[in-house]
């Protein structure tokens, strides 16, 4: 279906970000506002923006604990002003798990049709390696120092009161017939894609490197460092290497090979209307036709992906074969994979979308078209995903669109499913259009 343009749409003029660091990796030493400001920084530059044209800031943050002021520290604000956007300017610092960054074009564009806003800076930052240990309880308590127990809030992710997210996802994969093998496949898919588009220059258009500066071993002596690359990336990865690796939390089939690490980095994208981008002379990369934000029961979190994009869809009256390709977050191989078999069954893409999250509240929707699911799998993340690229969690949401915009610009333009799965099974999901 060919898309009609309108004054009115929702476009985004710029999109960015910084290399994504492993855990403990180059940009352990950035804090979380530094490392959000570059992203909007660049963002700006990109389009030789003036900051006091951004009317709002929405900005993805899920945990406050690495910040500096971990009470109340307002991430959105520090880091709009690090970033040289005017002190007059409102944010919000916005936490819905890993759809966060996603989330906040949403709530950015609803400024915007509001008429509360005509530019609005959106994205999001996480930086797993300044996260620091707790103790808890010892307020009110005046134990001895050497009764202090000392926790590690990331280990296991996930929510206390609920499995590991690498539980759940594990066990919905084996209830979707999604097994350990074809979740190595596409891991070993994701570093080879992402090796191939890396060798064509591909992440130039999105990933601006980064100029560090260390210490020496000895903490003394400063010498710069230009990080141009993912580091999560493993070039030598092999299905047998993967093979031998154990699940983890003791679930049947998630392990560290085929699910990303606990990343640092920062995405940034600009959104504003049609005509207002065109009056101002500003480039733009996509347009945004549908957009949602869904929840599940708290178990399914696999799932949610395929239904988010089902929303959109149903939204802007398209279909999968509208498609040209699909972005789905590898927050864990099965996830993808779960979510496209959903995409693949014509009864749950026709029926009405509470019928089907009432159905699979309490048991798998199974019965996928295997051509259709090949088909899907032909389109689904053409430059590799988390695996590869790596997951800052509330900022990996822009990630995925500007892939996918990216990938549309180069291969001639269309249609992008993007989606994103979140803690306790949240979703958010976008189709864009390139033209």
């Amino acid at each position: 279906m060919s898309f009609r343009k309108s004054e009115d749409d929702i476009v985004c003029i710029s999109a960015t970000r910084t290399p994504f660091g492993k855990f403990g990796g180059s940009l352990k030493d950035i804090d979380i506002y530094e490392l959000g400001a570059i992203a909007m920084r660049n963002a700006m530059a990109k389009i030789d923006l003036d900051p006091a044209l951004i009317d709002e800031v929405w900005w993805g943050n899920g945990d406050t604990s690495s910040t500096k002021d971990p009470f109340t520290p307002v991430v959105a604000r520090q880091t709009m002003l690090k970033a040289g956007i005017p002190p007059e300017t409102p944010s919000v610092a916005f936490d819905q798990a890993c759809t966060s960054a996603l989330s906040t074009i949403k709530y950015g564009a609803r400024s915007i049709k509001l008429g509360e806003a005509k530019i609005v800076m959106t994205g999001g930052a996480t930086s797993f390696s300044t996260i620091p240990f707790l103790l808890r309880d010892i307020r009110w308590e005046g134990k001895k120092h050497s009764s202090f127990m000392v926790e590690d809030p990331i280990i296991p992710l996930g929510y206390k009161d609920y499995a590991p997210v690498a539980v759940d996802s594990g066990n919905v994969a084996i209830e979707y017939g999604v097994l350990r093998e074809e979740q190595d496949e596409l891991a070993l898919a994701s570093h080879l894609k992402y090796g191939q588009a890396r060798e064509r220059g591909f992440f130039n258009n999105e990933l601006q490197p980064l100029e560090i500066m260390q210490k020496d071993r000895k903490g003394k002596t400063l010498t710069s460092k230009l990080l141009d690359i993912d580091e999560q990336f493993r070039p030598n990865i092999t299905i047998e290497s993967l093979a031998k690796l154990k699940p983890i939390f003791d679930n049947p089939t998630c392990t560290a090979g085929n699910a990303p690490g606990m990343n640092d980095g920062a995405t940034a994208q600009i959104i504003t209307t049609r005509k207002n981008a065109e009056q101002l002379g500003l480039p733009i990369l996509y347009t945004l036709v549908s957009i949602s934000a869904i929840a599940l029961q708290p178990r399914i979190m696999p799932v949610s992906p395929a239904f988010a994009i089902k929303k959109c869809l149903d939204e802007a009256e398209l279909t999968m074969a509208d498609i040209q390709t699909i972005e789905i977050n590898e927050a864990f191989a099965c996830v993808p994979l779960v979510s496209l078999k959903l995409l693949a069954n014509e009864r749950f893409l026709n029926s009405d979308y509470q019928v089907m999250v009432k159905e699979a509240s309490t048991q798998p929707i199974l019965d996928y078209d295997p051509a259709s699911y090949q088909k899907l799998k032909e389109k689904l993340n053409p430059n590799g995903s988390a695996i590869a690229v790596g997951h800052p969690n509330t900022a990996s949401g822009a990630r995925i669109m500007m892939t996918a915009a990216y990938h549309l610009k180069e291969t001639g333009g269309g249609y992008a499913a993007c989606a994103i799965c979140g803690g306790l099974t949240q979703g958010a999901g976008a189709i864009i259009w390139v033209e």
